[in-house]
């Protein structure tokens, strides 16, 4: 049972226990079980919660080099007076990578109606990450559940690449308002496998391989300089980079050969590296990823067409191809092992991989 407050925030830790883009959208319904109950500060009475929406929000204090964690607490008094009315409210901090994951997992369980990622994209991946375990929706193995829990974003982070394709900017007030608002639109989700298909891990952005997953993993480290990090990234990146042949299978299809790959990116959204409109034609709700493969790049290129990148028109350049796919395979000719490959900023490891998409697979407040 989650112990929250309806007039001020409370901090409720969680601990994981084993085990269209926009269609028709529909408001959020608590269908809260009647025993579950609302401690109300200062020591009044507990009541029912059955007619409150019960929202975890999960906020990373070290995202965007501390920022996040300013930017929430200047936040609290406009949330309070924004949901304190309709909604029982849990603030959970995280302590270190994965914990994003296990607190998601835990709401759910609990019966949540949404988890709200407060941070940038490394936050909102992990809790994505947390709507599943061992490859099946969380909701599904709670045969008890009378609704589904619903993701939420209030943008806070480094690059927040993925609100950029709502159209959503970085007003932490906005976000508020369309979660008390509380409309739903069902979007998809990427699946990456390795060979094996152990390890399934998800994402809701981009996914990337070779030159951009590289610079990606380099950038992770100089996140206290901006978005100047995917600059400094890039850069360190292309210190003794060589293209490499790949071959992939798109749809279980034959496989074919890339020669000469910069970089191959996995779009379920458009944006990523701090604002590039990388994969300019997904739609995270259309049931298809969509797959752009840079080939025979130099660093010159990247200077001469970087603004391309950035404005989504990179698409005309010669050696760069686009596809729309319901699943890709991925490998490397050479088997060096060396060819990086990450998703919303995380690096995941090396090649071979599989990336998928399941269609519908999360509620999103929008």
């Amino acid at each position: 049972m989650l112990l929250l407050s309806s007039c001020c925030i409370s901090v409720c830790p969680f601990t994981a226990k084993q085990p269209s883009f926009l269609r028709t959208p529909q408001r959020i319904t608590s269908g809260i079980s009647s025993d579950r109950m609302i401690l109300r500060a200062v020591g009044a009475a507990a009541v029912s919660s059955s007619t409150l929406r019960d929202l975890v929000f999960v906020v990373n204090p070290q995202g965007a080099n501390g920022r996040t964690a300013k930017e929430w607490k200047k936040l609290l008094p406009y949330l309070r007076s924004r949901l304190g009315k309709d909604c029982s409210v849990c603030e959970s901090l995280t302590t270190g990578p994965s914990h994003a994951i296990d607190i998601t997992r835990e709401a759910i369980r609990d019966g949540a109606d949404a988890v709200i990622a407060v941070g940038g994209d490394g936050t909102l991946h992990e809790v994505v990450n947390g709507f599943f375990w061992e490859g099946k929706p969380v909701s599904s193995l709670n045969s008890e559940a009378s609704h589904s829990t619903a993701l939420g974003l209030i943008p806070l982070g480094t690059g927040s690449d993925f609100a950029r394709t709502f159209g959503w900017n970085n007003d932490p007030c906005e976000a508020v308002d369309r979660i008390a608002k509380g409309m739903r639109s069902r979007v998809d989700v990427g699946v990456i496998d390795s060979k094996e298909g152990r390890d399934l891990h998800y994402f809701i952005n981009v996914a990337d391989v070779h030159l951009s997953a590289k610079a990606g993993f380099y950038a992770s480290k100089y996140k206290k300089f901006g978005n100047l990090c995917y600059v400094i990234g890039a850069l360190q990146a292309f210190m003794g980079h060589d293209n490499q042949d790949m071959r992939i299978r798109v749809n279980g299809g034959e496989w074919e050969l890339y020669p000469q790959v910069t970089a191959l990116c996995v779009g379920n959204a458009k944006y990523f590296g701090g604002g590039m409109k990388i994969t300019p034609n997904a739609v995270p709700g259309n049931g298809n990823l969509e797959v752009v493969v840079l080939q025979d790049f130099k660093w010159y290129d990247f200077v001469l067409k970087l603004h391309k990148l950035y404005n989504g028109t990179h698409l005309t350049v010669n050696n760069v191809s686009s596809r729309s796919v319901q699943s890709i395979e991925v490998e490397e000719i050479s088997g060096s092992g060396s060819i990086y490959v990450q998703s919303d900023g995380e690096h995941l490891g090396f090649l071979p991989r599989k990336f998928r998409i399941l269609p519908g697979a999360i509620d999103i407040i929008s």
